[in-house]
Formats: C-alpha cells, structure tokens, sequence
C-alpha cells in the first residue's frame, strides 16, 4: 500500500507492507541507489544507517504494544516495529512492513488537514520532525500505559495481594527493559542519520536545530523510561519486604502454636506409655484428670504467649 503526501518543496511517501514492485518503482522515481534500494527490499533486525552522497537510509527499530490479536501475544507484551526512512532534500520516504498506529495516525491527520493549517508551510525537513516526534510520542503512550499498570499493581500489593504482584511487576520490569533496549539501540544510528541530513547537499547547517530537537525527544522519552523502571524496582523491593513480613508472621504463628502444643503432645505421650506405677492408670477419672491437666497446661502457655505479645 503506498501513501503519498505533497508538500511546500518535496514529497513524503509512505509504503505499508511494500511489493518489491513498488520499492523499485518508487526508487526509479526519486533516483535512490541500488545500494539504498536493496536495503528496503525486506526487514532489518538491526539498526542500519547508510548514504550515497544524495539521501540517507537509517533503519530504526521503535518499541510498541503487541497486538492483541497476535495468539501469542502475553498481557501487556512489547513487540518491536520497524520504519525504515530514506530521506533527501525533497523528499521523504517511510517504508514498514506492518501497520504502525502513529503513522497511521499522522497520515490520517494530513489527510483531513487538522495539522497543516496550510500545506505550503510545511518543508520536508519540518514533516521528518513531525514523523519522529509522533513516533516518540507513541512510545511515550506506552510507557505511560505501563505505568498505569504498575500503579494498579501497587494498589494491590498494599491490599494483601503480594504474591500476585510478584509477577506482575517483573513483567512490568521486563517491559521497560525492552523499552530501554530499544531506545538505547537508537541513539547512535540516529546521531549519524542526522548528521548525514545537515550535510550541505541535503538539509544544511539549518537542520542542526531540528536535529536537537528529534535527539531531544528521544532522550526524553528513554529518561521517563528509566525513571519508571527505578519506580517498578523500588516497588519490587517494597513487595519483597512486606511478602517477607508476612511469612514471618507465618513462622511465628506457627512457631506460637508448636511451643503451645508441644507440652501437651508431651504429656500425652508419657501417659500413653502404660509402664509399671503409672500414676492414675486404676483411676476411673484419669482421663478427665490428663484432660484437665494439659487444659491447665496449654491456658497457663496461652497466658504466657499473649503476655508477651508473641502474636501482636
């Protein structure tokens, strides 16, 4: 599917899920290298930055929600989503080989001319800025998606629901691991992808401000990440403490319970042994006297414990 977008001096296409025809056809138009075009032709799995002297390629990997249609997608699972760019003085080129929701976004936004106010105004160095800063933004969303989850994790681990939360917050941790990784994995491929851009025989030394501002944003975005995943691990650390607190409690109830029934275990015991003089053995009230004798026993030990608070 191809998407094209005039504007003041130049042209943004963006091909969704592109045939091999349509690469060709659309590098055939704008005179991209062979070199670039080959690069286009299927995905990347990894950062990749590349020029012929004319335009640039940079192959950025951006973090997203799974699709919760995908049948092995896990609840607030983190998938990865590639936009590969090729950009030059007049034009801009995205290629993706799925649906990514902020370009869709972004073009639908166009398209009814909510951003534009006039399309004249807008230069190809201006909508390069505008893509990433909604590609930013949308990691933004997700990060802060998350971090509703972990406020909800929160709830719940101060409502008693510990062991539940184990779990949920090494997922949440998890996730802005990924996070992290990802915008980590940018940093360098987008610095060279930039600097080739604010070359004289593209953008200029002009672009350098834009180029501050894109760098900007993702530095932003990987802060707010980070400060969450400091969030999930201190919270991490809180859970342990009170799950340990709890089992604690467990033991020393358990514990309580054991020195309380261990005298009465005891005695049962002596008088289960029937030897030789064993006192009250002809009583016909023996029993109800051992029964009295470890009911004493066990108040006297109950008495003892709740003096000294054991079990407060």
């Amino acid at each position: 599917m191809m998407y094209r977008q005039a504007h003041h001096g130049g042209v943004w296409v963006d091909l969704e899920s592109p045939s091999d025809e349509e690469i060709r056809a659309v590098a055939r138009e704008f005179e991209i290298s062979e070199r670039l075009e080959a690069e286009l032709l299927s995905p990347t799995p990894f950062p990749l930055v590349s020029d012929d002297g004319r335009a640039a390629l940079a192959v950025l990997h951006f973090p997203s929600h799974r699709n919760e249609h995908d049948s092995h997608a896990e609840e607030g699972d983190t998938r990865s989503q590639e936009v590969d760019f090729i950009v030059a003085r007049h034009f801009v080129i995205t290629v993706r080989y799925e649906v990514i929701a902020p370009l869709h976004r972004l073009r639908k936004l166009l398209e009814s001319d909510e951003i534009l106010g006039g399309k004249s105004s807008i230069t190809t160095d201006t909508l390069l800025e505008i893509l990433f800063a909604h590609l930013y933004a949308a990691v933004r969303d997700h990060t802060n998606h998350i971090a509703d989850r972990l406020s909800h994790i929160e709830r719940d681990m101060f409502a008693g629901q510990q062991r539940s939360a184990v779990r949920a917050i090494s997922n949440v941790s998890r996730e802005y691991l990924h996070l992290l990784a990802a915008l980590a994995n940018q940093e360098e491929p987008l610095d060279r992808f930039l600097r080739a851009l604010a070359r004289p025989a593209c953008f200029g030394e002009s672009f350098t401000e834009r180029t501050e501002r894109i760098k900007s944003e993702r530095g932003q975005v990987e802060s707010l990440v980070g400060t969450h995943r400091a969030v999930a691990t201190e919270l991490r650390e809180t859970n342990n403490v009170l799950l340990s607190a709890t089992q604690n409690e467990i033991m020393k109830t358990l514990t309580v319970i054991n020195f309380i029934f261990l005298p009465l275990g005891l005695i049962s015991w002596i008088f289960a042994m029937r030897t030789e003089g064993m006192p009250l053995i002809a009583s016909e009230h023996a029993f109800w006297i051992v029964l009295g004798t470890m009911a004493t026993v066990a108040s006297l030990l109950i008495l003892f414990v709740t003096k000294k608070r054991w079990l407060g």
